[in-house]
């Protein structure tokens, strides 16, 4: 037997095994690290839809939309009356009153806007009842256009998504949200009446990176389910 096989490897043999093993595992996290990621995005588009439909439900059984929650730890709508509380229209969803899930698939609070004739209880809306919220987008050359009708939208609800900008923790806590310079994150920080929703895309794409998910409800659909429940016309 040579003395190379009974001495075993050498320290180059064993450096060159150690690389092509990291290189082996390596390769494996990235896509392993993309499943997650895939993972919490169909997971926060299953709880969107199904807070979109809530609200839907919670129109056709009380004749309104409700305001956003108390606070991160208290999930009844915040309600003084027959108004939100202090007039407030944007916030957190109100998962305890809707009976559906609170945060997104990264532990982000859902944001929930809705349009202030939609939330009085004490003058029920109808099918004239002007809305005033308006969703965005951009063209595929990084113009920003109208994915709704303009100020036709009762609601929506979103999730700031991986980064996190804008978003709160479910204990309440701002997030350190990245990405401070993409203007589409920030409007949707804001909340209020503007929102944009795309694509999810990095930083070379028209408007910069990008990673909110964005449902609303559609006057439309909202209407023909009501007038359909007997719900509407009043």
């Amino acid at each position: 037997m040579s003395r190379r096989m009974q001495g075993g490897f050498s320290l180059v043999e064993l450096a060159i095994v150690l690389v092509i093993v990291g290189l082996m595992i390596g390769g494996l996290m990235t896509p392993l690290q993309t499943q997650f990621e895939q993972r919490r995005i169909s997971e926060t588009q299953r709880v969107l839809d199904e807070a979109r439909e809530a609200l839907t439900g919670f129109a056709l059984r009380n004749g309104y939309l409700p305001c956003p929650a108390i606070s991160a730890s208290n999930g009844l709508e915040d309600r003084s009356g027959g108004y939100c509380t202090g007039g407030r229209r944007d916030g957190l969803l109100p998962w305890a009153t809707l009976g559906v899930a609170k945060a997104d698939g990264w532990g982000h609070m859902l944001r929930y806007s809705v349009t202030p004739a939609f939330s009085n209880s004490q003058v029920l809306f109808g099918l004239a009842t002007p809305r005033d919220i308006t969703i965005g987008t951009r063209d595929s050359r990084g113009n920003l256009v109208t994915a709704s009708g303009i100020n036709d939208v009762p609601a929506v609800v979103v999730s700031h998504g991986r980064n996190g900008l804008g978003a709160v923790s479910e204990t309440g806590v701002p997030v350190a949200g990245v990405g401070a310079a993409n203007q589409d994150e920030r409007t949707n920080a804001m909340g209020g009446i503007a929102f944009v929703t795309r694509p999810p895309s990095d930083a070379r794409a028209p408007g910069g990176e990008f990673d909110d998910l964005v449902v609303w409800l559609s006057p439309n659909v909202l209407f023909s389910r009501m007038v359909a429940a007997g719900a509407l016309p009043r």
